[in-house]
């Protein structure tokens, strides 16, 4: 049986304001949205006793083949009885770094199980969907139609289609953020802002004026991070300049694709050893 290709689209947190904090978990709200930059997924059935799961490519070290939140969704539909007995074979490609506010992990998972559910392999209710996705990650969900997507802090999830788009500088130091690390760290809240699902939260006009809440604990951390902003604020002048969920990634937002190229072009004169690509929302 041939290979099943999937494209991982990475996710980008236009803005992020947290507005409080449960027992366990900080609320956020959040504008977000996809980009061209993906992971390939090749998946098929296979007659091995067990599922199977490999990651190869430029960001593929330290994942575990047995220790991932792919294996944690398919150790869960098992345990629950939902893909009768099927096993499969998952070879992914890693380009979208670890530990950079991208989400890679969480939009495998995600188009992992939007393609059981895609192919009738998986028939379940849109509110077993999210039960288990909300098992693996918070942001699993929002990967399962990659679109324009508003989050709100009470976990409504409104989706739209044809919003403005942008082409994006995306800039990386040599290290990950850890997610758990940088909100251990946030002392502060926000009101919400974005209770009114309009796509006009989505214009240029509108996003110039956000943040990201978690941009202040970690750039105090990490003060290169704050660098790198103000470096891309700096050139070719951008609409904006904004760290995307927890880091370590920067995220530089261009009207015109050679605005962004040639920001590109400054930044790695200016930090050589730095990852540092160009893509477009999509």
């Amino acid at each position: 049986m041939s290979y099943s290709v999937i494209k991982s689209f990475a996710k980008i947190n236009l803005a992020l304001n947290i507005t409080g904090k449960t027992t366990l978990l900080h609320k956020i709200e959040t504008l977000v949205t996809f980009i061209e930059l993906h992971d390939l997924i090749f998946i098929k059935k296979t007659n091995k006793k067990n599922h199977q799961v490999f990651f190869y490519g430029k960001f593929s070290k330290n994942i575990s083949n047995n220790n991932n939140t792919v294996i944690k969704l398919l150790n869960i539909l098992d345990q629950k009885n939902l893909l009768n007995n099927h096993k499969f074979q998952i070879r992914i490609q890693k380009n979208i770094p670890q530990k950079a506010g991208l989400g890679g992990g969480s939009m495998n998972t995600a188009n992992i199980l939007n393609y059981f559910l895609k192919k009738k392999i998986l028939k379940i209710k849109n509110k077993d969907i999210v039960n288990i996705t909300s098992l693996i990650g918070s942001d699993v969900f929002l990967g399962i139609n990659p679109t324009n997507t508003i989050f709100t802090s009470n976990n409504n999830i409104k989706r739209f289609f044809k919003c403005p788009q942008y082409h994006v500088l995306l800039a990386k130091p040599n290290f990950g953020c850890s997610t758990k690390t940088i909100y251990s760290l946030v002392k502060n809240f926000t009101r919400a802002k974005f209770h009114f699902q309009k796509k006009l939260l989505f214009s240029s006009e509108f996003l110039i004026d956000q943040s990201n809440a978690l941009e202040k604990v970690a750039f105090l951390k990490y003060p290169i991070l704050k660098t790198i902003k103000s470096f891309l604020e700096s050139f070719i002048t951008p609409i904006f300049v904004r760290m995307t969920g927890s880091g370590s990634v920067i995220v530089g937002y261009y009207q015109f694709k050679k605005d962004c190229e040639m920001a590109k072009v400054h930044f790695k004169r200016k930090f050589k050893n730095f990852w540092c690509i160009t893509s477009k929302t999509i």
